[in-house]
């Protein structure tokens, strides 16, 4: 936006002399060059350059009256703005990611910046937003997916000309989460896993041997089959290749994805797990249903996805698939009967599994590929605490030394300690 001299030519003259303008001694002198609310070129003109500049720094700072939007563009809320940008962007959103996206906007923008209007949000209200899950003991890398997802929206807002810059800018989110662990807040000791497998109904005592035996995720026991595509019984391996998810509007509900974080791999199957496996089979026979099957790749849009059934090996009382909602009721029973404390999880078993090969001084990278992680320093950073410090030897250096000395002084006085 700059300020132009409407009474000189910028072009200099061939001693390097000022040349006037056609407009020279008339009119105003200097001009504003500006955007206007609606992104539209304009220009206003003035007749001292203090006020130009003075303008000037208005109309790029958004105080300018010509570059305010109006009061109706200016109500708009957070929440209004944030659901427009959702459903503009599912086509270049995979499903998995819509779901999850629309839970962290109910549960965790919403509730703070829903009502706010878009324009009023400011770096001291994304503060005490972050401070509020801190204290709430939300997961870093939660705490740090709700801030993206914050960020991304109100970039596109800036890019809308709904607000005039991002306040997300103004917050590094890895700064204030430094010092933050992956560790665990709680993991089960082996009493405590008893107490839950004798809490847990017999129709559901199996998914947790998976839980705490192979370290799987609640999604991908829910979608464990029967046979060898999942319990490989002949080679000993348990293949978790899938999970089992739900989406409301697309799919007609369940459908088979991959692991999370494309995390599949095979793990050793447990003996004790392999006959808690088959007693389940044997007393609670696979139910089959059919579903969409994506594991291999999303289909093209517009087309449907490949359908399949699956041998499920758990599933409610009536035979229908397990939504993690109604596994979640279930479990809140079965953890309190079991006396497991509030942050006891379905994924506390998976920590409860990785604790328990640290304990057996397996290698590092062999619980990594037990736990299927994709980088060993994230095996590392999770369950650093549990790893069993070796024993620092002492008087390494000093013995050495004064051995090498007594041999040198043939058994005599050690002079070097003089």
């Amino acid at each position: 936006m700059p300020v132009d001299d409407l009474w000189y030519l910028t072009k200099r003259g061939p001693n390097n002399e000022r040349l006037k303008s056609k407009r020279h001694g008339r009119g105003k002198r200097w001009r504003c060059r500006y955007e206007d609310a609606n992104g539209l070129p304009r220009e206003r003109l003035f007749e001292r350059k203090a006020d130009a500049d003075v303008f000037d720094l208005d109309a790029r700072t958004g105080r300018a009256p010509e570059t305010r939007l109006d009061q109706a563009e200016r109500r708009v809320t957070y929440r209004e703005y944030a659901e427009r940008w959702r459903h503009s962007r599912k086509v270049s959103q995979a499903l998995d990611y819509q779901r999850h996206l629309d839970s962290r906007l109910r549960h965790h923008h919403y509730p703070y910046f829903g009502d706010r209007p878009i324009r009023a949000i400011n770096v001291t209200d994304l503060l005490e937003w972050v401070a509020k899950l801190i204290d709430a003991e939300a997961a870093q890398s939660s705490i740090k997916t709700y801030f993206d997802v914050l960020n991304t929206i109100l970039n596109a807002a800036v890019v809308d000309k709904v607000i005039a810059d991002n306040p997300c800018r103004a917050v590094r989110i890895s700064a204030i989460l430094r010092g933050f662990s992956r560790a665990p807040k709680w993991v089960p000791t082996t009493e405590d896993v008893l107490a839950l497998l004798h809490a847990v109904p017999p129709r559901y005592r199996a998914a947790i041997w998976l839980g705490a035996g192979e370290g799987m995720r609640l999604g991908e026991v829910l979608g464990t089959e029967s046979g060898s595509r999942c319990i490989d019984s002949e080679h000993q391996q348990v293949h978790v290749v899938q999970q089992l998810r739900f989406h409301k509007t697309v799919y007609g509900g369940f459908y088979l994805a991959p692991p999370k974080s494309g995390s599949i791999g095979d793990v050793d199957l447990d003996d004790t797990v392999a006959a808690a496996i088959a007693e389940h089979v044997r007393r609670f026979p696979p139910v089959s249903v059919d579903l969409p099957d994506i594991t291999r790749g999303t289909p093209d849009p517009g087309k449907p996805a490949a359908r399949r059934v699956a041998e499920l090996l758990f599933t409610d009382d009536y035979g229908r698939p397990f939504h993690d909602q109604a596994w979640s009721k279930l479990w809140a029973g079965w953890r309190k009967s079991a006396g497991w404390p509030l942050e006891g999880t379905f994924h506390s078993l998976r920590h409860y599994f990785a604790t328990a090969l640290i304990a057996a001084n397996l290698d590092p990278t062999d619980v990594q590929n037990a736990l299927r992680h994709s980088s060993l320093r994230i095996t590392l950073e999770t369950y650093v605490h549990w790893w069993p410090k070796k024993d620092r030897r002492r008087n390494v250096i000093g013995t050495g030394l004064l051995a090498a000395e007594d041999r040198r002084q043939g058994g005599g006085k050690n002079l070097i300690l003089l």
